[in-house]
């Protein structure tokens, strides 16, 4: 599935733990970003990582975790 910045996403599943965006990365614990909160992507790294925005922080998260969520029309 193809990603570009700026969509909105949210998790597919629960991540064991979340890694922040940081020069120096920092494990935060999961429970940070529930299944049905809704994030924007403001990055996209190589081996299809992606930097994401959500309410408590910004983490990287790989794409096959994360949902595109369905735009309103």
């Amino acid at each position: 599935m193809k990603f570009s910045i700026g969509e909105k996403v949210s998790l597919q599943v629960p991540m064991q733990y979340l890694k922040t965006i940081d020069s120096i990365s920092m494990l935060r614990p999961p429970d940070l970003v529930s299944l049905d909160e809704v994030g924007i992507i403001i990055g996209i790294r190589p081996n299809d990582l992606l930097e994401v925005k959500f309410r408590r922080g910004d983490f990287l998260i790989p794409a096959e975790r994360l949902k595109i969520i369905e735009k309103d029309n």
